[in-house]
């Protein structure tokens, strides 16, 4: 019966499809997602089951991903499935602030514990009691932080600065970061203890280039709240429109994505967004930014098999490697690896 229920509740999640091409474009209609996040990409699919396993968890999640993924989202996701929804979620860019302003911000201060500290200033773990403290960027974290919010993740308790009183916190901790923590703790950048204690679950989001069939999806999404927000009468994508944005590769990911939809939608003259309301680099691509033949996009006429073990085979297994010329992630790599039953170590 539970398992019956968690299906029932697995499929009232998933997100309904894209509306299909139409002869004049695709129309914005509306869309349903998982806890605010839109997709159809399988990978996506299964982090969606992956947030709901761990959501009434007290498990410390970190969350990987480029620049523009919707780490946010995902954090967010996590909390609204929880037993903690309705409590505060709190979040801290840890790439934003000198390592005294951090100290500050995490733990707060007391009047007079430094020049400046006119009043006592509460911090983001007080801020999140009984909730989530959503750490983005969690590798510029100084290495002086990193011990005491180690110490925190172990017992905690914490002092502000400046004070005494020992302050006992149930906060969960999503940390999320676009640079693989596991190479800087090899290189002796960030404490190893404090990463084990972080990456109890670990959660890899796909680029967007790995899923472009949620391009459309999320271009007309952003299409008709920019629409409202600024009261245009724009209702959708040319055909032309949706086949440039699906083969651009897009660097800033989700979020260059939304910028390029807001600046069509500002200036747009019609109702349907075409390519001449995109910017160039979406429709006319400079030569070398196309995949290479190397890369696995370029290469569908051959047998996807055959080119991972071609792949696997040139970089002696480094799998690492290997993700690097495919131009996918070393989460995507592992899942076609096991998909098609290939064992790197035997290939080499």
């Amino acid at each position: 019966a539970v398992a019956a229920a968690l299906a029932e509740r697995n499929r009232d999640l998933r997100p309904t499809a894209a509306p299909p091409p139409r002869h004049r474009g695709l129309l914005a209609t509306p869309a349903q997602g998982f806890y605010g996040i839109l997709s159809q990409n399988v990978q996506m699919h299964d982090m969606f089951e992956l947030v709901q396993t761990i959501a009434d968890s007290v498990a410390n999640v970190l969350i990987y991903g480029e620049t523009g993924t919707g780490k946010e989202l995902v954090a967010r996701a996590i909390h609204d499935a929880s037993s903690r929804h309705g409590r505060p979620f709190v979040t801290m860019d840890c790439s934003a602030l000198a390592r005294e302003l951090m100290e500050s911000e995490l733990f707060g201060h007391e009047k007079g514990a430094f020049t400046g500290a006119h009043d006592r200033h509460i911090g983001r773990f007080e801020r999140a009691n009984t909730g989530t403290l959503f750490l983005d960027e969690v590798a510029n974290i100084d290495p002086g932080i990193q011990a005491k919010l180690l110490r925190v993740l172990q017992s905690r308790t914490f002092e502000r600065v400046g004070g005494q009183k020992s302050i006992s916190v149930d906060v969960r901790i999503i940390a999320a970061t676009n640079v693989p923590l596991d190479e800087l703790v090899a290189a002796g950048k960030f404490r190893d203890d404090l990463y084990h204690r972080l990456n109890v679950v670990e959660i890899n989001l796909p680029p967007l280039r790995e899923r472009a069939e949620d391009i459309p999806l999320l271009a007309l999404e952003f299409l008709k709240r920019f629409a409202r927000q600024n009261n245009k009468d724009v209702r959708g994508l040319t055909d032309a429109a949706v086949q440039s944005l699906r083969g651009y590769r897009w660097p800033g990911n989700v979020r260059e994505l939304e910028n390029v939809i807001l600046q069509a939608v500002v200036l747009a003259k019609s109702p349907l967004l075409d390519t001449a309301d995109l910017p160039r680099r979406i429709t006319q691509p400079v030569e070398g930014q196309t995949a290479l033949p190397t890369k696995l996009t370029a290469q569908l006429e051959e047998p996807e098999k055959q080119i991972l073990i071609n792949a696997i085979r040139q970089h002696g297994g480094n799998i690492k490697r290997t993700a690097e010329m495919l131009e996918i992630s070393r989460t995507t790599l592992y899942a076609k690896l096991k998909k098609y039953q290939i064992d790197p170590d035997a290939i080499r």
